[in-house]
Order: C-alpha cells, then sequence, then structure tokens
C-alpha cells in the first residue's frame, strides 16, 4: 500500500509520468479496434437479446418448485402447443419462469395449469402475464429522448464551465466510446436487454462524465497561462493533469466497482435471472471502460483538438 502512495506522489509531483498524450495513437488504435468488435460481433450472433419488455409476449412465473429442471417446463408447454419454442431461465432456488410468443387466454391458461401439474404443484403456484412490445417501444423512445437532452446540456454546461467547447466533445467522444463498448460487451454475453439494462446503460454516461470532469479540471488548472511558458507545452501540462489524477481515478473507480460487482454475482449465480444481474452488468462494464476512457481517449481527443491553435502550435 505504501509502495502505491508513493508512486502516486511521484505522479502527482511530475517525477514518474506516464506518456499517456504522447502515446495517443495506440490509444486511438485500441479504441478503433474494440468499437469495431462491440458492433460486429453483436450483429455475427444475431444481434441483441431483447427482454419480453420489448419483443412482446406472454411470461409463466412458477414459485416454489423443488425441481428446476428447465427440460420440464418446455415439455409441459409444449404438450399443449408442440410449435411454441420456450425460453425457459431459473430464478434463485426454487423458481422458474417461462416465456413465449404471444398467445391467446385459452391457450395462455391450458399451460399455466400444464406447467402445475408438471411440476406436482398447485394451480396457483403458476402466474401468468402479458406483455405487448408497444411498452417497451415506449421506454425505448422515452430513454432516446433523454439521451439526447442530457447529451446537450451537459454539452452545454461542460462548454461554460471550462470555457471551450473542446472539452464537451472531447467528454463526448469517450462517452461515445463507452456506450458503444458496453453495449457490446452485453450483447456478447448474451444477457437479455430489458428496461433494467437500459437504465443501468444510462447511468454509466454520469459516471463516465464525472470521472472525465475530475480529469478536466486537473487540465484546466495545468493549462492556465500555458502559452507564455518558455519550459513546458500544453501536451505536457495535459500528461501531467492526467498522470495527477490517475491513483485518484484508480481508487475511485475500486471502490465503486466492488459492490457492482458484488450485486452481480448475486444477481447471476444467487437470485438468477432478474433486474439486479441486469443492471450490475451494464454498470460493470460501464465503470471499467469508464475509467478506461476518462484517462486514454477523453484527455489525447482534447490535446489533438487545441494543440494546433496558434497560441500552441509553436510549441509542440
Amino acid at each position: 500500500m505504501s509502495k502505491f502512495k508513493d508512486f502516486g506522489n511521484d505522479l502527482y509531483s511530475g517525477r514518474v509520468s506516464i506518456d499517456v498524450v504522447g502515446r495517443r495513437k495506440l490509444w486511438y488504435g485500441i479504441a478503433i479496434v474494440l468499437v469495431i468488435i462491440a458492433i460486429v460481433a453483436p450483429v455475427a450472433r444475431g444481434g441483441f437479446n431483447f427482454g419480453i419488455e420489448f419483443r412482446g409476449g406472454s411470461e409463466f412465473r412458477i414459485d416454489g418448485v423443488g425441481d428446476t429442471s428447465q427440460q420440464v417446463a418446455r415439455d409441459a408447454v409444449q404438450s399443449v402447443d408442440p410449435e411454441t419454442q420456450p425460453i425457459v431461465t431459473s430464478v434463485g432456488v426454487d423458481s422458474v419462469r417461462i416465456q413465449t410468443e404471444q398467445l391467446n387466454d385459452v391457450t395462455t391458461e391450458e399451460i399455466r395449469i400444464a406447467l402445475a401439474n408438471a411440476y406436482g404443484l398447485p394451480s396457483g403456484s403458476v402466474t401468468s402475464s402479458f406483455i405487448g412490445a408497444n411498452w417497451g417501444a415506449d421506454v425505448t423512445s422515452k430513454a432516446i429522448n433523454g439521451l439526447i437532452v442530457f447529451l446537450i446540456l451537459v454539452s452545454v454546461l461542460m462548454a461554460f464551465y471550462f470555457r471551450t467547447f473542446k472539452m464537451s466533445i472531447a467528454a463526448l467522444a469517450a462517452l461515445a466510446h463507452d456506450v458503444v463498448i458496453t453495449a457490446g460487451i452485453y450483447a456478447l454475453t448474451g444477457f437479455e436487454v430489458t428496461p433494467a439494462a437500459v437504465i443501468g446503460l444510462l447511468t454509466i454516461l454520469g459516471y463516465s462524465l464525472y470521472d472525465t470532469v475530475v480529469v478536466f479540471d486537473k487540465v484546466r488548472e495545468n493549462t492556465l497561462g500555458v502559452e507564455f511558458s518558455e519550459d513546458t507545452t500544453f501536451a505536457s501540462q495535459v500528461n501531467l493533469a492526467v498522470n495527477q489524477t490517475l491513483v485518484r481515478s484508480i481508487n475511485t473507480s475500486v471502490v465503486a466497482i466492488l459492490p457492482v460487482a458484488a450485486i452481480l454475482f448475486i444477481g447471476a449465480f444467487v437470485l438468477g435471472v432478474g433486474t439486479l444481474r441486469d443492471i450490475a452488468l451494464a454498470l460493470f462494464i460501464g465503470m471499467i471502460v469508464g475509467t478506461y476512457s476518462s484517462i486514454f481517449i477523453a484527455s489525447p481527443v482534447y490535446v489533438h483538438l487545441r494543440e494546433n491553435e496558434p497560441r500552441f502550435k509553436t510549441k509542440k
């Protein structure tokens, strides 16, 4: 621990320096590769696994089962409607969830009774519900509208606070990097895209921007009057700011990620499919990617945007 503290002090004082800005082509290359993978891989495997809230359909839930065998549920559903291909998942230690395409009332009741008989439970232990695809479309529309408003307000606020719109552009570039990669990894895992996952994805936007603003605040402090300096450059001062906030970013991220990882573990392996798992996975991926982008994407992009300004161009 003391060595890490000493390392942090050395980074802050400038005795030790990690050349983040100078190696920006490397970070750009890594980012491009990751973004391409995040876009192409989900398409190659058939796209996102949208939950019933988005695609619509019928859902059955069985509680208090002694045997959570998924095949029992499949056989019960297909005994009523052989053409149906149910999606069966275990939830926790004594519950099973079955999702199908939209069913009429008669078929729904027949399947509900068949499931109760298959698991040896009273019919009251099996609940059924129908969710229309319009509900998911409404959620998606509102999420997109909220995202657009959020990005506009944040861009204006950052431009006003930092006195330059180029910081907003750099922050949004890092944000786009975070969203695309998080969504791509989410699709690759095969987890369902549910409203909880959308909430998690929107939540990481705030976290990513928070970490970026912390770095940029130090950048602004270090670059005040740098054009009048004879012994330093704009890029070197930005790099110093990144080094000075590096340990803080790592510590903040670790503290934030650990409880999210615990929630993800509980949601995925203890409670099974559910809201906890969906939102925790999006948060877990997004926090890691957001921390990375604040250091290795946002600051290098900001330098790239400003170093050709006349007052800095002669001081490379």
